[in-house]
């Protein structure tokens, strides 16, 4: 059974690193791939040192649409990594020990019962336009940051309508249906592993991005994905099992 598709706000991070906010305690490292995304969870691996997480679905907030210096995925709770997996984290109140010698403090007596002179009108309305200006610079921030998201979501959705033929591409995809959707490339060059995989790359510098090919016959390779500009995937195939190779083409050098 394939897995459930990935909810449109998660979709972009098969292509590239991404960090936590607030970050989760207890991991120094700060820097996560996106692996999978269930129903139910959200599976990552953690740049550095490989680990892999997985995150409750329900404490995954928005994703934030700047992706500079690095894309944020907000958690709607503090969250610790403990025992192997991550948990709501709990502040605690902890009473500290008297010092050796030292009397337990008496408690107070209490205290007597006096007249409480009401606070002024003046003192009143002091209260009141204070609690006024911090409404209004708190609702101004929120304003301002709304208007930021989406000064830059329109940039983002501009730059990404430019030339997305790509995204018709599929698995089942050769030279000849490239070709077809796409038209002739700019220039074909082909590459070899050890492990006898040959890869493809046909580039069309018009489009700023590179469709990238693979098999096991240099003159059988199907559709893998496609690079930008600076060899970084911008678009996965989806494989039959459920997956992607997105992490195949973050491994794949330039060439």
């Amino acid at each position: 059974m394939a897995s459930p598709p990935i909810p449109p706000l998660l979709g972009h991070l098969a292509a590239r690193p991404f960090s936590f906010y607030p970050p989760i305690l207890h991991i120094e490292h700060n820097e996560w791939i996106f692996r999978k995304a269930t129903w139910s969870e959200l599976v990552v691996i953690n740049h550095k040192t490989g680990a892999e997480l997985s995150i409750p679905r329900h404490f995954v907030g928005e994703v934030s649409l700047i992706d500079h210096p690095v894309v944020i995925v907000g958690l709607n709770r503090e969250l610790e990594y403990k025992d192997g997996a991550v948990w709501p984290y709990q502040r605690r109140v902890i009473e500290m020990p008297l010092a050796v010698g030292c009397a337990a403090p008496r408690r107070p007596a209490p205290a007597p019962v006096v007249a409480i002179r009401l606070e002024s009108r003046r003192d009143r309305r002091a209260f009141k336009w204070i609690g006024g200006t911090m409404a209004a610079a708190i609702v101004l921030h929120f304003a301002v940051v709304n208007l930021l998201l989406h000064v830059s979501e329109v940039r983002h959705r501009a730059v990404l309508t430019r030339d997305r033929q790509y995204l018709d591409l599929t698995a089942r995809d050769d030279y000849s249906s490239v070709v077809r959707k796409l038209g002739p490339p700019a220039w074909d060059h082909r590459e070899s592993d050890p492990d006898g995989s040959y890869y493809r790359a046909l580039a069309y510098p018009a489009r700023k991005f590179t469709v990238i090919l693979m098999g096991r016959d240099p003159w059988a390779t199907l559709y893998i994905g496609t690079m930008d500009a600076n060899w970084n995937p911008i678009h996965s195939a989806g494989l039959s099992t459920g997956g992607s190779t997105a992490n195949l083409l973050r491994a794949l050098k330039q060439f």
